[in-house]
């Protein structure tokens, strides 16, 4: 449930979702983008997190004036931390996406104890040639934003994607952004460099990176990754520089996991942790038929598999979800645990972290070391989900 919030001239424009009791988790967004931008994320992260969405200065509810002229980076980390003050929030978790992510990294350099852990979307230590940036600057102030909105498409998103409901909505968004402000945030970005103190940070840090992505190439993504101690790198392939829009069932997977990973410290945090974690892999609907046929005499069990299935090994850092579900397909099938293998099988193709190219290539993979046998029945289990999958599809 969102929960309004006052007008202020002094603080980020921002909505509030989740329990008021949950652990905060602040948001931030790309350049040219509203606070609407973590839509497809926000249900799954507020189901146990106080969610907290906050607009660039010059976009959505927030007045350009806010941002000050030669502002940068730090003023908008300064920003987020007045706004979590005003919000009587300590210390939290923050996700960010692009210039919101550049946000989170200096928050997490400079305020390492404001910090609880750090996912990085599509986002840079440095974000590429600083000339470009200027000239960008200089040619919203001069022609103002029609001209960068009329090429946000080709930076954004994959071509397949481009003429999807939810680009065009985000893409229509970028016209209403103020062309000084975007101008003001581009000199910023020109400036911001961070690659010399990424080893400062200690939050937990996940990096997700779209593949396709022309913005922050994904070899942006793997120096961050490479440069922060102990983080975490998920790449996703068809997925551009809005993947949390373009993805988002993988996306929001890695998020819950993730931050559900940081604030599991003790059994009943554990089991918070692997609900959120079943959902996000195996769906809702699965989960809630799970959770209603459990009975007195079963209880223990289901506990015991939130708690250590999910919410330990799938919630551990070192591998990311889609490894995860290759490897566990592998051993359903070497297992033959055929019922159990429909399950991850339909909820892998369905959630998109699988693509049916992904599935054939680790069936594949499984014939040869599993057995010729046991890979086809895996096959063919494939091929009726796919077939089911693709019907419902149609009837929709």
């Amino acid at each position: 449930m969102t929960t309004p919030t006052a007008p202020t001239t002094r603080l980020l424009h921002h909505l509030v979702d989740g329990p008021l009791a949950g652990p905060p988790l602040i948001l931030g967004p790309s350049l040219g983008t509203a606070l609407s931008i973590w839509d497809p994320q926000i249900t799954g992260l507020a189901r146990d997190h106080r969610v907290v969405r906050w607009d660039l200065p010059g976009h959505g509810g927030t007045p350009a004036s806010l941002f000050p002229a030669g502002g940068g980076i730090a003023e908008l980390g300064l920003q987020v931390l007045r706004l979590a003050d005003a919000l009587g929030i300590e210390r939290f978790a923050y996700g960010g996406i692009s210039l919101g992510g550049a946000v989170g990294s200096w928050l997490a350099v400079h305020h390492p104890a404001r910090i609880t852990s750090l996912a990085l979307v599509c986002s840079s230590a440095r974000f590429g040639d600083p000339q470009a940036w200027r000239e960008r600057a200089a040619r919203v102030r001069t022609e103002g934003i029609g001209p960068v909105a009329g090429t946000a498409a080709a930076r954004w998103f994959t071509a397949d994607f481009t003429g999807s409901p939810a680009a065009r909505a985000v893409l229509a968004d970028v016209r209403d952004v103020d062309p000084y402000a975007y101008a003001a945030l581009c000199d910023a970005l020109a400036a911001h460099d961070l690659r010399g103190e990424l080893a400062r940070i200690t939050a937990p840090t996940l990096v997700v990176a779209g593949r396709d992505d022309p913005a922050t190439p994904v070899t942006h993504a793997r120096e961050l990754a490479d440069s922060i101690p102990g983080s975490t790198l998920v790449e996703l392939p068809g997925a551009s520089h809005l993947a949390n829009l373009e993805r988002p069932a993988p996306v929001t997977s890695a998020l819950l996991s993730h931050f559900a990973t940081a604030t599991a410290t003790d059994d009943v945090s554990r089991h918070s942790a692997g609900l959120a974690v079943r959902r996000s892999v195996l769906g809702d609907a699965h989960v809630d038929r799970a959770i209603a046929r459990t009975t007195p005499f079963t209880a223990v069990f289901q506990d015991f598999i939130t708690r250590y299935a999910w919410g330990e090994v799938w919630t551990r850092p070192g591998l990311d979800h889609r490894t995860r579900r290759c490897l566990t397909l592998t051993a359903l099938v070497a297992r033959g645990h055929h019922e159990e293998l429909d399950m991850h099988l339909r909820a892998a193709l369905v959630s998109g972290d699988l693509t049916p190219g992904d599935v054939r290539e680790v069936l594949l993979q499984a014939a040869v070391y599993c057995g010729v046998p046991a890979a086809n029945a895996a096959f063919a289990a494939a091929d009726r989900i796919l077939t089911e999958i693709s019907d419902a599809a149609k009837e929709k």
